[in-house]
């Protein structure tokens, strides 16, 4: 590989120049290696949240984070390969939902999920609210699990895309976290090297999502599914509103609660419908939509019909068990509990996602480094939804926490957050947009 000067480059990048690929794929190459420093590295991002990549740049970066590591072959499953990505919100519990009940489709999922900082959630950090369950696998333990079960949800590999791990922390510390083409690509990256054929994003945006403006999220969608494409993925995304908390419960064992209570059949409508639209998605994507049929030639099955049947939870059971869980114990239950009461009676017509996720954030669901543990029992629950009528000094939200001294903080974030009206309020989407 040709050596540059990273000043050079830097100065380059500075002024708006697009840098060709055998120098970006020097850059990261000597980053990963210690050749590049931390400083030089943190200058160079800087730049890139200034002036942006150009396509080519893009596809070149996120190449080269790709090939910092390890590229999983999936080749050979029993069944088609899709998987989903969400860019994370309040109450996102959907992928304890969506993952087995694409299963119970036909499909197989090999899903790498990450861990929540700040006020939104992280899915492992909910699945290990589960006794007994286990993020790590190594890839063969996932080969097996997905031939066998036909799902996973689990950490990504520490050899997929390294790059990106190194990247992620620099950027965490030098304000460089909010750029397109570098979220784009940290994502992507770790997506595409984990082998799957087919990909589905979901974008959220809105108070409670990390993208909070409705072109900033058409962006990236429309970034992702352009990178995954033409890395091989078939990709598409929906851009799905985060203005308000997903179903009725933020927190990590109080969600897997709430999914297993989706996964029987029930469940409240708003998750159920942005995860039967996601399922249609993937599925379409791994060839096993409407119009397809499987080995036996019968119809392809409706997601919708799968979850309200139950059969999805069957699968969810087989997945828990087959990372070491225990599908029939117990969840954490707090220590203390609060009740914040409607402020008003009428329809509430608010309910601000972004104030739920730091009140769970502060009664120990979240963390605020990633070092930091969780509180798996921590939480909310609220017992409306926007749009159904409220009663003044009846129960609307109940706190969670095994630390009594976190409910006044927790109280206060919500200070706002919720809206009474006379007159119920008109039905907003839900799904905003789809990305091909």
């Amino acid at each position: 590989m040709s050596a540059f000067d990273v000043v050079d480059l830097i100065r380059a990048k500075r002024d708006g120049a697009a840098l060709p690929g055998d120098a970006i794929a020097w850059l990261l190459d000597s980053y990963t290696g210690g050749r590049v420093a931390d400083e030089q590295m943190a200058a160079y991002l800087m730049a890139v949240c200034w002036h942006g990549m150009t396509e080519d740049e893009l596809d070149h970066w996120t190449a080269a984070m790709i090939a910092s590591g390890e590229r999983l072959d999936l080749a050979g499953l029993p069944r088609p390969t899709v998987d989903k990505h969400s860019t994370g919100g309040v109450g996102d519990k959907v992928s304890l939902v969506l993952v087995p009940l694409v299963v119970a489709c036909g499909a197989a999922v090999p899903q790498a999920a990450g861990r929540g900082l700040g006020y939104t959630g992280g899915t492992l950090d909910k699945m290990e609210a589960i006794p007994g369950w286990r993020a790590d696998l190594d890839a063969e333990r996932m080969r097996r699990i997905l031939a066998e079960v036909g799902g996973v949800i689990c950490a990504a590999g520490a050899g997929l895309a390294p790059a990106d791990r190194r990247l992620y922390a620099l950027r965490d510390v030098t304000g460089t976290v909010e750029s397109i083409p570098l979220i784009a690509s940290s994502i992507m990256s770790k997506k595409i090297a984990e082998g799957t054929s087919a990909l589905v994003l979901d974008v959220k945006v809105g108070s409670g999502a990390f993208m909070t403006s409705v072109d900033d999220a058409h962006e990236l969608a429309r970034t992702m599914v352009r990178l995954g494409t033409r890395a091989g993925v078939r990709t598409e995304a929906l851009i799905t509103a985060m203005d308000t908390p997903l179903g009725r419960t933020a927190g990590n064992g109080p969600e897997v609660a709430e999914a297993v209570e989706t996964l029987r059949g029930g469940g409240p409508a708003d998750l159920v419908e942005i995860t039967v639209a996601l399922a249609r998605i993937m599925l379409d994507l791994a060839g096993l939509g409407p119009g397809s049929s499987g080995s036996s030639g019968s119809p392809a099955p409706d997601p919708a019909a799968v979850l309200a049947s139950g059969a999805a939870h069957e699968v969810w059971r087989a997945m828990v068990r087959a990372q070491g869980g225990d599908p029939d114990a117990a969840l954490p239950t707090p220590a203390f509990t609060q009740v914040v009461p409607a402020p008003a009676s009428g329809f509430l017509s608010r309910l601000e996602a972004r104030a739920v996720g730091v009140a769970a954030w502060r009664l120990g669901a979240g963390r605020a480094r990633k070092e930091d543990a969780v509180v798996p029992a921590a939480g909310l629950r609220w017992f409306a939804g926007v749009g159904e009528e409220v009663r003044a000094g009846e129960p609307l939200i109940e706190l969670y926490s095994d630390d009594e001294s976190t409910f006044p903080r927790a109280v206060e974030a919500l200070a706002g957050a919720v809206s009474v009206t006379r007159t119920r309020p008109a039905s907003a989407p839900l799904v905003l947009a789809h990305i091909r």
